[in-house]
Formats: C-alpha cells, sequence, structure tokens
C-alpha cells in the first residue's frame, strides 16, 4: 500500500515523463501548508530559468506577513510573478507541471494567474 506522498510522487514521475518528450521548459509548482514556490526549469531538467516563491521577503511583505503565504491570493501573486520572470529570461511557452498536486485551490490559482500574465501552457 502506498502513502499519500508516494502516490504523489509516482503521478509526478509520469507527468515528467511526458513533459520531457516535448522538450519545453516546464513550470513546477510546489506546495506546502505554509507557502507556495514555483520554478521555471529548462527543456534539459539542468537548470533553473526562473523561480518565484511566498518565501521572498517582496512577497511576504505584500502579504502582509507571517502565516500569509498557504491561501489562493498568494498563489495569484507567485503565478504573476513566476510569468513576468519567466518572459524576462525570453520564455514564452511552457509545460505545466503540478507535481502531482491536484489541479484545484492553490495550484489552479497560480496556473491562471500565469497564464493571464502572459505564459502560454
Amino acid at each position: 500500500m502506498l502513502t499519500k506522498k508516494e502516490q504523489r510522487l509516482r503521478r509526478a514521475r509520469q507527468t515528467r515523463i511526458r513533459i520531457a518528450q516535448q522538450g519545453v521548459a516546464r513550470l513546477t509548482v510546489h506546495r506546502t501548508n505554509l507557502h507556495i514556490y514555483a520554478s521555471v526549469i529548462s527543456e534539459d531538467g539542468a537548470r533553473v530559468l526562473a523561480s518565484a516563491s511566498t518565501v521572498e521577503p517582496e512577497v511576504r511583505q505584500s502579504l502582509g506577513g507571517e502565516g500569509k503565504g498557504g491561501n489562493a491570493a498568494a498563489a495569484q501573486i507567485i503565478g504573476k510573478r513566476i510569468a513576468e520572470k519567466a518572459k524576462a529570461a525570453g520564455i514564452e511557452r511552457v509545460a505545466f507541471d503540478r507535481s502531482g498536486f491536484a489541479y484545484h485551490g492553490r495550484v489552479k490559482a497560480l496556473a491562471e494567474a500565469a497564464r493571464e500574465a502572459g505564459l502560454q501552457f
């Protein structure tokens, strides 16, 4: 019997195999109870091209301090921020890697904010 974490990691592996075949940069999302992290990783998976998270001082200041990084509003801010950083790095098109997390709540808010800010996936 697989644990909940092992099931999520298994789903994530399958997704990453499909994304690797596409040959595009991937936008990865990781969420914890307190924070959400997003990174744009190169096609070969060797380099992080852009990253954003609720741990960054500027983001924490705009959220209002401690314990505010684990909600959908924070995820929207990170989605816009990662899209801006990716576009500055010359990346317009990515594949969305939700790391095995369900596509709802904070993960969905981040993805929709990144799309609105101009990333295509």
